[in-house]
């Protein structure tokens, strides 16, 4: 067992011992994980694998006409630039509250922090039907842009601020002692630390924009989701919409590429327990502490003020009427059920990928990783498209029943899981692993009784993630649900497709009530994760 500093920080493993290791990993039954791991990430690759065999089925002649035209080439410029817009302002939104609201002395600031988190718990869509309901004539890049960003910041202020949170600020005392002022103790001290945070919430935000469908169709501004959509829905014209998935499936592969060198190989843990005192707070002075309020304040207009002002003016502009209990009540069920199922699925599903990834890193595991990445960047309708061909012609008995919906949800949402996974089994000690094994317990057993009770924090967050996803998940569950499946989603998408808001509005308030519990669930755990 390798030796315990005195931090709780363990010496690296000999290259020897951690073939030993390995070895006997292996040699007493362990193999059943990678098993699993390599089961659920062939999974993953169905969706991939129908859109490369439709591509060969269709020809390299036919592939170079529809890839190589105009039309492709108006989808990239949108989608390239949806990207390279709304990822740097999400990083500088998510950083600079995250600094106001973990650093300064901004009043209220705990407030603050809560409120930047609760734009997770309102769908993306709805953020376009209420900005379409607030401005009706808003379309186009800058409307995607704009509704983007207030919807997906959180995904980079919850990292950043626990981040922040954990740093030892004596390293920024050393800094200052050095003649640093507090800009450049910022930038070329804090910021370098927050490499990691920043770039694992700027993949979930390029994951969305690339897969999103109802926030982009709703204020009508093309990208590839929404135009293999209308292919499908609307010409019926498969091999197109599959050469148009192809090219968003690399565009997948650009986005991981960047995302790994960015990271780097540098290491961020330190050696020792660093400070035992609090952080380091910056007094603002009035004119900061004024321009620091009016962001906040700002921030929370867009993000919860929008939906939740236009939601209001529809609930009272339909009165009563509106509340149809028997269409709500069983949307309400069928979203509660296929959320709960869906979540302890996928987060079951992750846990032998996850500790693969923390225990036995490697290039095996970096590809099982890659495998489901690229796949929650596809649009729904993809993956469930190739679930139905899949299912017709292998698997008849569970053609367009729930199994299929949650298998649907496994390949999309899996990621989500993973995350939250892979940091609460690395906060759970691998030696503690070692002496259960070392006691007589299999790897199996010594996985469940010790590193997941420990990782369990990491499970349940990875799990609210996963049924936020879910309770918002639009086109996979329109075209896999079993006939009179109507979720809460689904619901509010058959009403705004008719235009009808002030009937849609109630599906868009009980899916915000239904996130807000799990929603604070994130803000707690991140919280606790910091020690705080």
């Amino acid at each position: 067992m390798p030796e315990i500093l005195p931090a709780g920080i363990a010496k690296p493993i000999p290259a020897n011992l951690r073939r030993r290791s390995r070895g006997a990993f292996a040699g007493r039954g362990g193999a059943w994980v990678i098993g699993l791991s390599v089961l659920v990430s062939l999974l993953a690759l169905l969706p991939i694998a129908y859109v490369i065999g439709v591509s060969l089925q269709t020809g390299w002649a036919s592939v170079v006409t529809l890839v190589f035209r105009p039309r492709v080439g108006e989808l990239l410029v949108n989608t390239v630039l949806l990207v390279l817009l709304t990822i740097p302002l999400c990083i500088a939104l998510g950083v600079t509250l995250a600094w106001l609201t973990e650093r300064t002395n901004l009043p209220g600031r705990r407030w603050w922090s809560l409120l930047a988190t609760a734009p997770l718990a309102v769908p993306a869509f709805v953020h376009s039907y209420a900005w379409v309901s607030l401005v009706p004539p808003i379309h186009g890049l800058f409307a995607g842009v704009l509704v983007s960003v207030i919807a997906y910041f959180p995904f980079l202020y919850l990292p950043v601020a626990a981040t922040l949170r954990r740093l030892d600020p004596a390293i920024e005392d050393v800094a200052e002692s050095m003649g640093l002022k507090p800009w450049a103790v910022f930038f070329r001290v804090v910021l370098p630390q927050l490499r990691l945070a920043i770039c694992g919430g700027a993949l979930l935000v390029g994951l969305h924009l690339l897969a999103e469908y109802g926030l982009y169709a709703m204020i009508r501004f093309d990208t590839f989701t929404t135009a293999i959509f209308d292919q499908f829905k609307s010409t019926f014209n498969g091999p197109a919409a599959h050469m148009l998935a192809s090219v968003l499936a690399l565009c997948c592969l650009a986005m991981l590429t960047a995302e790994s060198a960015a990271r780097g190989t540098a290491r961020y843990a330190r050696v020792g327990s660093g400070s035992a005192r609090e952080q380091r707070v910056v007094s603002l002075k009035t004119p900061s502490t004024l321009l620091s309020t009016a962001l906040m304040i700002m921030t929370c207009i867009l993000a919860l003020g929008v939906p939740l002002i236009t939601l209001g003016k529809w609930l009272i502009a339909g009165g009563t009427q509106v509340w149809d209990l028997t269409e709500l009540l069983p949307a309400l069920e069928q979203t509660l059920l296929l959320g709960v199922t869906g979540a302890a699925l996928t987060t079951s599903a992750a846990i032998p990928i996850a500790w693969l990834s923390i225990r036995y890193p490697g290039r095996l595991q970096r590809v099982l990783e890659s495998c489901n990445y690229i796949t929650s960047s596809l649009p729904g309708i993809v993956v469930a498209l190739a679930l139905v061909t899949v299912t017709i012609h292998f698997a008849r008995p569970i053609y367009q029943t729930t199994i299929t919906v949650l298998l649907a949800y496994l390949l999309m949402f899996l990621p989500r899981a993973l995350v939250s996974l892979r940091a609460g089994i690395a906060q759970a000690p691998v030696e503690l692993e070692n002496i259960a094994r070392s006691l007589g317990r299999s790897p199996a057993r010594a996985l469940w009784l010790i590193t997941l009770r420990l990782a369990a924090p990491g499970a349940a967050a990875g799990a609210a993630l996963v049924f936020l996803a879910i309770t918002n998940e639009l086109t996979a569950t329109l075209l896999l649900a079993p006939n009179g499946t109507r979720t809460l989603a689904t619901g509010f998408w058959a009403m705004t497709s008719e235009i009808d808001y002030a009937a849609a509005a109630p599906y868009a308030l009980l899916m915000i009530i239904l996130s807000l519990p799990l929603t604070g669930l994130l803000y707690h755990q991140s919280k606790k994760t910091a020690g705080r």
